[in-house]
């Protein structure tokens, strides 16, 4: 692949450029993943009452939800690889959109879980976007250019919050009952989902100089005799390891707060739901500009420190994430409170950005597959952590209802409400205190003299092309 073909801005009204067209194809993609992905939350309620589930079904459905994408985004890096992208993008949109189609017929708890496990395989979106981006860039906007197109898909799973009420009050006003709406709004997610896996696949290319299966018949595109060569070297790689556990001290974290911050915030601060929702709202929208800071000082401390100062900073944010999380779990005073989770999602979303700006340098000829590998590691943290969670706030809180089974159900509640809280606040401090831990463990991602050399030498070379 001719690297000088690679965009060296991100000018983003330059339509024309085939990369910047690339950038705004996979961006809005992520985003209608990201949106089908996390489409039901808003309407939790209304399922457990309309199919009778129980605590244990809820959470367990929360967890598949973010547990089947750990192997969609392993295998899809492999295949990116492989295949590219364009075709890449265009299946997991078509495919994934039948069982989000399928949630809105379901009958029974098991169905729903079931289809909210193959659900969560369009998560695997993010990988295939950060890869088709890292090969449209070159190496001084590349971190940038990650950054903000995960932001802005990322921001998908918080506009749902907003986007999915209205889609159903404007079902609603065709004279469907309010009870069946949330089947019709997955329907249309689904059905979304599908015509974009068209669009992507009639404009976008693999890379700026053409399709995959193009180059190959030029003579152009270069690639391992084994498909599976690539994936070993990139297991083999100690520093993909530890950038697997990075992202899943900060993607994972995010998804696993993001899940857990409604009832949280209700049951410790006494707020009402819809306040709860809409602070948790802000949180997930600051993903437009948050994500995209981190990758723009990853490239900013990788112009003047090299691709050290890419790590470097990715540990420094790291670390802050983790501080801001931990004090955040010991507030019992609102304002406070909200200071120091504006913190952390700050810092969370910068330190996602911040990974991706280091993941492209560590192998290009693996990108995919590294993409992949560190993209599943934030699922497999939202995992963990959703698990232990589950597990404190479970334990503590049928401890507090038997030890006031005595008292009204008024003092139950209370008292469930209390331990439930007491019980997260202990899991968030937890989780803080490993971010800060990885933070530290970062700093053992090396690179070579020679890569050094190489990515500055190619910095130099590169024309600018937007």
């Amino acid at each position: 692949m001719n690297t000088y073909s690679k965009s060296t801005t991100l000018n983003l009204l330059n339509y024309k450029s085939v990369s910047i067209r690339t950038f705004w194809i996979t961006s809005i993609a992520f985003f209608l993943c990201f949106f089908a992905w996390f489409g039901i939350v808003p309407f939790m309620p209304d399922v457990i009452k309309d199919l009778g589930l129980t605590p244990d079904e809820k959470w367990n459905s929360i967890i598949v939800a973010v547990s089947g994408t750990i192997f969609a985004r392993l295998l899809i890096g492999k295949l990116c690889d492989r295949y590219g992208p364009r075709i890449c993008y265009t299946w997991l949109l078509i495919f994934g959109a039948v069982p989000v189609i399928l949630l809105g017929f379901v009958q029974t708890p098991i169905q729903f879980i079931i289809c909210r496990l193959f659900i969560g395989f369009i998560g695997a979106s993010f990988v295939i976007t950060q890869f088709h981006t890292s090969i449209m860039f070159a190496p001084n906007i590349v971190g940038t250019a990650n950054a903000t197109s995960a932001g802005w898909g990322n921001l998908g799973g918080g506009v749902n919050r907003l986007g999915m009420p209205l889609i159903a009050a404007t079902v609603v006003s065709f004279g469907v009952a309010e009870t069946d709406a949330w089947r019709y709004c997955m329907i249309i997610a689904g059905i979304t989902c599908f015509l974009m896996g068209v669009i992507y696949f009639f404009f976008t290319k693999d890379t700026p100089n053409g399709n995959f299966s193009e180059l190959k018949a030029k003579g152009e595109f270069i690639r391992f005799k084994k498909d599976e060569v690539s994936f070993l070297m990139a297991i083999q790689d100690y520093r993909v390891w530890i950038l697997f556990i990075v992202y899943a001290a900060c993607f994972g974290m995010e998804l696993t707060v993001y899940g857990t911050m409604d009832d949280y915030l209700q049951n410790t601060f006494q707020l009402e739901r819809i306040t709860a929702g809409n602070i948790v709202l802000s949180f997930a929208l600051m993903n437009i500009f948050a994500r995209t800071l981190g990758g723009v000082f990853g490239d900013k401390f990788g112009k003047m420190k090299g691709l050290r100062g890419r790590v470097l900073f990715l540990a420094i944010i790291l670390g802050i994430e983790g501080i801001m999380l931990s004090l955040f779990s010991g507030m019992n005073e609102l304002t406070l409170g909200i200071i120091f989770l504006i913190g952390f999602s700050l810092t969370v979303q910068m330190a996602e950005g911040a990974t991706f700006s280091v993941v492209p340098f560590i192998n290009k000829k693996a990108i995919g597959s590294i993409s992949g590998i560190v993209g599943a590691g934030g699922n497999v943290g939202a995992f963990v952590a959703a698990f232990v969670l589950k597990s404190k706030s479970a334990v503590a809180e049928k401890k507090a209802i038997a030890d006031n089974q005595d008292f009204s159900q008024e003092a139950i509640q209370a008292a469930q409400t209390f331990a439930s809280s007491e019980a997260v606040s202990s899991g968030y401090f937890t989780i803080g205190i490993f971010v800060i831990f990885t933070a530290v463990i970062s700093l053992m991602i090396k690179f070579s003299t020679e890569d050094e050399k190489a990515v500055a030498r190619e910095m130099k070379s590169t024309p600018v092309y937007s």
